[in-house]
């Protein structure tokens, strides 16, 4: 190191001492001191669990729960996703071949309506998986690729994480605690798998990267995110982006849009919110026409509108 960089450095040196380096001098001491024991009020409060989960410390775990996930996707430059909700429930087509086979040699009856059923929506956990392939694959040379968002579990969020991975892309899981098991699907990139106590901060993270919402079939928690998503789009609290809804048959069975509009619950307008899409190449080519990303240069760079 030259005096010119000996001099920087002495200029920019840390004026206090690092939160890590006070905590890593300050444990042992506390382990040793006789104000060690249960219920001692001597330890740093930054490493104090019992004491950061307090009740009354809530607004700051809310904060770091925000902050969190913000801060490493900011280290990684993450600026751009694309989310898709769907169904935990929604199995690998093989998986539910076996257990339709398995059903059959059963010979119970509703096991194999249940198994058959499960076999016909498995093409989604297909769709899904390519899908994740089409966007990591084709925006991976844009000035910002487009990174996949999922719930971070099983089902059709595994799909989305394993859709990116086989192509050999990142993939961020947004796990959430619940009380039945929800471990995190293998295909996350590591970095990026994060874990939520607070369903309104999951979803606000969900939201505030995206480009795009893609929704497969699912139960309350897909419906759930969609309609936040499509209120806040509707309210113009977030702005305006593809809502994707993949299988029109499934969704125009649960949600009767043209009804809401007779009804006068919704401006006729607010149908257009959303795009039915039935295939991966199909949802690519919503998004690519939106952004225009299958452009020449020449019509979607800097220069496009002096063109």
């Amino acid at each position: 190191m030259d005096a010119k960089e000996q001099t920087k450095q002495r200029l920019t040196e840390r004026n206090f001492p690092s939160a890590v380096e006070e905590a890593a001098v300050a444990e042992p001491l506390a382990e040793r001191h006789r104000y060690s024991g249960p219920g001692s009020s001597y330890r740093l409060a930054f490493t104090d669990t019992e004491f950061l989960l307090r009740e009354e410390l809530r607004p700051v775990r809310m904060q770091l729960e925000l902050l969190k996930p913000e801060l490493i996707q900011q280290e990684h430059g993450i600026e751009s996703t694309v989310v898709i909700y769907g169904s935990a429930r929604i199995r690998p087509p093989d998986e539910c071949a076996t257990a339709l086979e398995a059903a059959r040699a059963g010979g119970d009856a509703a096991q194999i309506r249940r198994a058959e059923t499960a076999l016909a929506m498995s093409h989604y956990y297909d769709e899904a998986r390519r899908f994740a392939s089409i966007v990591t694959e084709r925006s991976r040379a844009h000035a910002t690729p487009i990174y996949i968002v999922t719930g971070g579990g099983p089902g059709i969020m595994e799909a989305g994480n394993r859709g990116a991975h086989d192509v050999g892309g990142k993939s961020i899981g947004l796990n959430i605690v619940l009380p039945h098991e929800q471990a995190p699907n293998a295909y996350i990139t590591p970095e990026l798998c994060f874990q939520f106590h607070y369903f309104a901060l999951r979803k606000m993270h969900f939201v505030m990267r995206s480009i795009a919402l893609v929704c497969f079939p699912g139960g309350f928690g897909t419906l759930d995110e969609l309609f936040e998503t499509l209120t806040l789009i509707q309210n113009r609290k977030s702005r305006a982006r593809p809502v994707l809804l993949f299988g029109r048959a499934f969704w125009d069975r649960l949600i009767d849009l043209q009804h809401l509009v007779d009804c006068g619950m919704i401006a006729a307008h607010d149908v257009h919110l959303v795009h039915f899409v039935e295939s991966a190449e199909e949802a690519w080519e919503v998004l690519a026409a939106h952004y225009g990303f299958d452009l020449p240069p020449t019509l979607s760079g800097e220069f496009a509108d002096d063109i």
